[in-house]
Order: C-alpha cells, then structure tokens, then sequence
C-alpha cells in the first residue's frame, strides 16, 4: 500500500531518531490532504517553521537569499550558521522535522535522521563529552523568503548531512545533497548491524561485479582508493580533464541496468516530481555517462567510485576508519545552489520587460 507524501510527515519523524526530533504529531497532521507539488508543501512547511521562532532564533535562522553564506556548505563537525536543533524548543523541533522530510522522499529522510543518530554511537566510542558529537548539532538556515512563487532557498546542515534547496518560482532542486555515514556499519552495541547508506555502498559494489575482467581495466582508474570524494565541498562541481572510467556505452544491458540502480537509489532521495527530475537528467544522457572506481572491489577493501554524466555527478568513498566511513554527494554541473534556475528565471524576467 503505498504512503502519501502528507500522511508520511505526519508520522516520519516517529520512524527513526525520535529522540533527535519528536514526532510530528499535530504539526504535520494539520497540513490539508490535497496532492501538492514538493516546492509548495516545502514553502509550507518553511514558513510554519519560521513562524514558531522567536526574534533571537529567526535572526539566527534566517538570511538574505544572495548573501554568500547560502553556498558555504560542508559536511565536517564544525560550527555552522543557522539555527541548531538544540536551540529549539520540543514543538519547534517538531516543525523542523516537518520541513526537513519535506524536502526529502520517505527513503532520504530516514537516511538523514539515522545519520543525526549515530552522532551517539560515535560519542560512545570517541568517549566525547556530547559537545563534539551531538545528535543536535544540526542547523536550519534559511535564505529570502519562502513562498509558491518567489525565489528564496534554505540548507539543512551537519555532521555528514547537507542538504542545499534552491526554489524558483514554485520549482525546486537540492544540489549539492551529501549523505555520510560513520559508522558505515554499527559494529558493536544495541545497533550493531545498522547501515545508514546501504544502498549506496551495495549497489556500487553489485555494478563493479557485474563488469568482466576487461571492463575492469578501464572502469578501475587507480588501483588505490581516493581518500575523499575529489569534489570535496567546492562551491562548484568540477572534475579535471575528459570524463575518465568506463563508458555506458561499452556495457551490456544487464550492466547498464545495474548502473541506471546505482543513480536512482540517489535519484529516489528527494520528492517524486524532484527525482523525475534526477531521472530525467540520467535518460537525456543515455550512453554519455561513465563509471569509474578506485581502491579494491571486495567487501571491507577501501573504495571510492564516481558516476559523471554531462548534467550530473555521483561520488561515493568508504576509506576513513578502516574504511568503515562513508562520503557520498549528488552534484549538479548547471544547477547546485539552484544556478540554472535562477538563470532561466532571469532570463525569463528580461524578457518580459522588453
């Protein structure tokens, strides 16, 4: 039985990480039922978050949508801008649970409410003191102003969680969306066995497999695993030189199929109508997309792989930590931080002035 994107937010925040940020109770259930697009129940969901703050927090929270904080993003345990979980009260974090499983489909949103999580198992076994590794450590900002039809944008920031949303005129993209996970796998302790980024991991794995002997001579770039994603947390996604790996264009149906997998587990993150779009991006590129690896390709090997298509990039690594800590990014080559949106929408304007 399938689960509407509405009925979901009224009982998300119950599925995983309650501690982290309470249910959703009446905050979401009050929301009407009508089918709405994800940038308008996003919108909603922004502005019955705002409203609960008072003026300290709102000043905290909220910024001018050109200021340049709105592309300083990261994914290290660091100070942030914005309004931390932890300076909310229960009912507003209830509202900020809201907004945040707004922008994201049911899959992304318990993927980022479990990597809150585990900022507990890491303060067991670091010894921290909880100020370091704080399942509250993660800000809410929020740049312009949110509505239907106007242009603002908002992030949702952490530990291993950064979520960039740009909308325009009631369309909305999330890019650069980064999930990482340490520990890739609970080893030890009541969650042992958790996997907060599986799909990406195994998915990656069962397409390197797929892949002959010769195949893996092209699609294995460097025999030894990148430390990083090479991306990092640049302001704009770019990779040096020609696309490097192996060509879709030179794999076998099954493989491709295996390969169209790996990009939809990342595609399904957010919304429907905002995964289309993902799709979409993958089925304009048709062949013109190529997979590359490093590092070893059995399971417990460090590893990184990337997916690079003309509008879109994918990079994965589990090298950290005895490669037990995973990174993982969708980037947009034209559309991080909203950049051809906000082009096409300027273009449009001009337009209508002459």
């Amino acid at each position: 039985m399938s689960i509407t994107r509405r009925s979901f937010l009224s009982s998300s925040a119950g599925l995983v990480g309650v501690h982290i940020l309470g249910s959703l109770e009446a905050s979401a259930a009050q929301i009407h039922a009508h089918p709405i697009g994800s940038a308008s129940l996003i919108s909603e969901c922004a502005n019955r978050f705002l409203a609960a703050l008072d003026p300290a927090q709102r000043g905290k929270a909220c910024f001018p949508f050109d200021t340049d904080e709105r592309m300083n993003w990261h994914f290290v345990p660091t100070e942030r801008k914005g309004l931390p979980l932890r300076e909310m009260t229960p009912y507003q974090k209830h509202l900020a649970s809201a907004f945040l499983a707004a922008g994201l489909s049911q899959t992304g949103y318990i993927k980022a409410v479990t990597i809150m999580s585990l900022e507990d198992v890491l303060r067991l076994i670091e010894n921290d003191s909880g100020e370091v590794r704080n399942p509250e450590k993660y800000y809410f900002s929020v740049f312009g102003t949110p509505s239907d039809t106007g242009t603002w944008g908002y992030r949702v920031e952490g530990h291993h969680l950064s979520q960039n949303y740009t909308v325009v005129q009631g369309k909305a993209v999330d890019a650069p969306s980064f999930f990482g996970s340490n520990p890739a796998e609970v080893r030890q302790g009541p969650r042992q066995g958790l996997r907060a980024l599986a799909g990406e991991e195994d998915l990656g794995f069962e397409l390197i497999h797929a892949l002959d002997e010769r195949q893996h001579k092209v699609a294995i770039v460097d025999p030894h695993a990148y430390r990083d994603i090479l991306t990092a947390a640049s302001r704009k996604a770019a990779l040096q030189g020609q696309p490097s790996g192996l060509s879709a264009s030179n794999m076998r149906a099954g493989q491709f199929d295996a390969l169209r997998a790996l990009v939809e587990e990342y595609a399904r993150n957010v919304p429907d109508d905002m995964a289309k779009g993902r799709m979409a991006q993958l089925d304009k590129a048709g062949r013109s997309i190529y997979f590359a690896w490093s590092g070893g390709i059995q399971r417990g090997d460090p590893h990184y792989y990337r997916v690079q298509a003309p509008s879109f990039l994918i990079e994965l690594d589990d090298t950290q930590d005895d490669a037990n800590h995973i990174h993982s990014v969708w980037r947009d080559f034209a559309d991080d931080f909203g950049a051809d949106l906000l082009r096409q929408h300027y273009q449009a304007s001009h337009h209508k002035k002459e």
